[in-house]
């Protein structure tokens, strides 16, 4: 997937050990640049929890103090899924705290150092415009990072372009989904990490030099079909 092309930057990644973070960062490490993660799983990364203030000033101040600069931010790492039965005042904080404090936190502290051409990405999800019942603390989570997306962009104009990427049903296990699991996306398929990485990898590329502010949904077309009890065999049962 990835062409060299990246030689000699800076990417940072949260949430990079496991599944499209891990892809993302494999992605990156092909095209030449330098991968810097954060990951609470333990690995050869910085581990540590975004949601703790101190934790990222002591990473950022890290890859400054390493590199001096840095090209690319990739708001990756995965929120709490609650919901409004079961989720507790202080779980909803810590979603909101990994989800868009963080983001915007590890932005305000890298935007001195972005190099020409600098890009963040936000990773939202499909959950931004559409809802499970009790995902209340994950979809608040998402949504704000897609706000916060094109509000950073304005307030960054001319230094850093900022999008942010939603993606719908991502397998990151590499098991074969078949039936109406995958045939409900239009294109006939569940998506893969892989799915998201291309899109990162193009939005920090000069290919997207005229794309700020756009959250971009790679979801297969799921938002896009419109489902009634009867449709092409769906059915609800009560």
């Amino acid at each position: 997937m990835a062409e060299k092309g990246f030689e000699g930057k800076i990417a940072v990644i949260t949430g990079g050990a496991r599944g499209i973070g891990k892809c993302i960062a494999e992605e990156f490490r092909k095209g030449g640049a330098s991968v810097c993660v954060i990951d609470k799983a333990d690995g050869d990364h910085y581990v540590g929890d975004i949601s703790d203030k101190a934790v990222l000033e002591d990473f950022a101040e890290n890859i400054i103090g390493k590199y001096g600069k840095i090209d690319f931010l990739i708001n990756n790492a995965l929120p709490l899924m609650k919901g409004i039965d079961e989720c507790s005042y202080e779980e909803f904080q810590y979603a909101l705290s990994v989800g868009v404090t963080a983001p915007f936190y590890l932005s305000k502290l890298f935007a001195p150092y972005f190099n020409k051409g600098g890009c963040i990405i936000n990773i939202s999800s499909s959950r931004d415009r559409m809802s499970q019942p009790q995902t209340e603390s994950y979809t608040a989570a998402k949504g704000g990072i897609a706000a916060l997306t094109h509000a950073m962009a304005v307030s960054l104009s001319g230094k850093v372009r900022v999008n942010s990427i939603s993606p719908g049903w991502i397998d990151t296990t590499g098991s074969l989904i078949t039936g109406a699991d995958a045939y409900q996306q239009p294109v006939g398929r569940v998506g893969r990490p892989a799915d998201i990485a291309n899109m990162v990898l193009f939005l920090c590329s000069d290919k997207a030099g005229f794309i700020t502010g756009e959250n971009i949904c790679i979801d297969g077309g799921m938002t896009k079909l419109m489902i009634y009890h009867g449709d092409n065999g769906w059915t609800l049962s009560e």
